[in-house]
């Protein structure tokens, strides 16, 4: 929707703006009208099924009240600031208040997208890629609203109020046996209709007429196959939001249409790649961890060439508990696998794979199988803390763990590569931690950069900083498996899963804050956010071939008393 559409749908409608722009707000502090996930299906109904993808937001006072059980008092003083001036905006734009003009009626909110119609002309001319052609044309999606009416009389009073607006005027239009009133702003006009239990909202008056249709019996987006079992059911708890792509395929290729461009530089394999992801659902939900993420993607298992695994979360308890952010998995080397086979189908990506290859073959390693090959069990990537020797500038180190079932390709990969370093006039020194030996090389007048060594027979761990190897290596302390932050942050998210993405924000905001300083300070309204945020995980599942699904938890420190 371009910027002029927004400003006729705001001022001549005052629905988007408010509703999308300030109910996450607005609930926090002052609930809302009625309108859960429930009500999704019934919206869904007159939507025409030409639609390729919709999104449902709650306006259920219930589930938003969740919210209001986090945040520092810092955070919740700035919050109410911001919600007050956006109050204030919208009463000097459109004398609208939320309250007031939409709370009593308001039930719920979809907004989907449509292919734009045949008769709609072209928005934006962009250059070719061609300077010998002229510039192309390209056409935006049609943006149809649906909005639940809970209550038809302050619906109504609210439509008299719009009609009394200085410099707004509106006319009725007849289709099959309905209404469809056009209003006229500042600019173009926008389109509306009442269908039952809903009203219907588009800057485009075919928009509106196809939504009649579908609610005149017309195929509607309820009906798309695998839509409407999804419908009506969230993916989370208390969903405030969800977005439904019945066919992820064939949006893209939608969008891909629409920019002649786009369509002239897209690869065909990519199309093909992306035809592995034949439908999602994504929901976003409050409960009492925080707010949480979940997307369920089907997959077309003939396509798909990695093969998931679950992660035991060994690694886990391999890092220390102070561990500032981690990412974790298992089996890179069938992600290697995978991908050196579909980069058959991709010329730039097989000539950059083959370059790969030929550089660390200057090295005296083979790409596949020395580098990729013995990495098939558990692995992680950590942000670990410390202030000393060439890491005290920045405050932390990294450390790489890797299980395997081939720690004889695992050694003679660290043996070549520490011969290369030699040459490279870097010391190379053999020390103890804990009982363990551990290879360092030494940079002179720095001291230590790189250390590698293993912690048993199958885990072999890399780190940046030597004084990161000490914190791997020795066993006092408690690991990161026991850190009661990272069991807030992560104890809520699916189990078994194929390993975690964490981030701890305290931990983090301490950086920035050290960093930041050596400038300009973080303002404090970053502060205070900041500080109402445990952390942030994500974890990914995959009950079989042709089913993934994905969770994300931003979790969030309990309101101050």
């Amino acid at each position: 929707m371009t910027m002029s559409k927004s400003k006729i749908l705001i001022s001549a409608i005052g629905v988007t703006g408010v509703i999308a722009g300030s109910v996450a707000a607005y609930m926090y502090f002052k609930g809302g009208p009625a309108g859960d996930i429930s009500g999704a299906a019934g919206s869904a109904k007159v939507v025409p099924d030409e639609a390729f993808m919709a999104t449902y937001i709650s306006t259920d006072p219930k589930v938003w009240a969740k919210l209001q059980q986090f945040g520092t008092p810092e955070a919740q003083k700035i919050i109410a600031k911001g919600l007050e001036e956006f109050n204030q905006d919208v009463l000097t734009d459109s004398n609208i208040s939320y309250e007031k003009d939409l709370k009593p009626w308001v039930g719920g909110v979809m907004i989907a997208m449509l292919p734009p119609t045949s008769t709609k002309p072209a928005q934006l001319k962009l250059p070719s890629a061609n300077p010998n052609l002229p510039p192309v044309t390209t056409q935006e999606p049609n943006v149809l609203m649906v909005v639940g009416i809970k209550d038809k009389i302050n619906a109504l009073n609210f439509a008299n109020k719009l009609k009394s607006q200085k410099g707004v005027t509106t006319k009725e239009i007849d289709y099959k046996g309905l209404k469809i009133t056009e209003t006229s702003g500042k600019g173009q006009p926008t389109y509306t209709a009442v269908l039952n239990n809903h009203v219907v909202f588009a800057p485009a008056k075919q928009t509106v007429e196809q939504a009649i249709d579908t609610f005149k019996g017309q195929p509607s987006f309820a009906s798309k196959e695998g839509t409407n079992s999804i419908l009506s059911k969230g993916v989370v708890e208390n969903t405030v939001a969800q977005i439904y792509v019945p066919d992820y395929a064939g949006m893209v290729q939608q969008l891909i249409n629409l920019n002649p461009q786009v369509q002239q530089q897209l690869p065909p394999q990519t199309l093909a790649q992306l035809k592995q992801l034949k439908s999602m659902v994504m929901g976003v939900g409050i409960d009492d961890a925080g707010v949480r993420m979940k997307a369920i993607a089907n997959l077309d298992p003939e396509l798909v060439k990695f093969q998931y695994q679950n992660s035991a979360g060994k690694v886990v308890s391999q890092l220390p508990a102070d561990t500032i952010a981690m990412v974790s998995g298992q089996g890179i080397s069938s992600w290697w696998s995978a991908f050196v086979e579909q980069s058959n189908d991709y010329p730039e990506f097989k000539q950059v794979l083959e370059q790969a290859r030929s550089q660390v073959k200057l090295a005296n390693l083979d790409l596949d199988k020395e580098i990729f090959g013995w990495m098939d069990g558990e692995f992680s990537a950590a942000a670990i803390p410390s202030n000393q020797g060439i890491l005290a500038q920045v405050g932390f180190g990294g450390a790489f763990i890797f299980h395997t079932s081939d720690r004889k390709t695992a050694e003679t990969t660290f043996t070549k590569l520490d011969n290369l370093a030699k040459t490279q006039q870097v010391n190379i020194v053999q020390r103890n931690i804990g009982g363990k030996n551990i290879t360092e090389w030494q940079i002179p007048g720095q001291g230590s950069l790189i250390t590698h060594g293993w912690l048993d027979q199958d885990t072999v761990f890399v780190t940046l900083g030597g004084p990161i190897a000490d914190a791997i290596a020795s066993s006092n302390g408690k690991s990161l498996n026991d850190s009661e932050n990272f069991k807030t942050v992560t104890g809520s998210l699916q189990k078994p899963n194929g390993g975690y993405f964490y981030l701890d924000m305290d931990k983090t905001a301490s950086l920035i804050n050290r960093f930041a300083t050596q400038n300009q300070s973080l303002p404090p309204e970053t502060s205070a956010i900041l500080n109402s945020i445990h952390g942030v995980a994500l974890t990914t599942t995959s009950p079989d071939k042709s089913t993934t699904h994905m969770e994300m938890l931003l979790a969030l420190k309990k309101k101050s008393k």
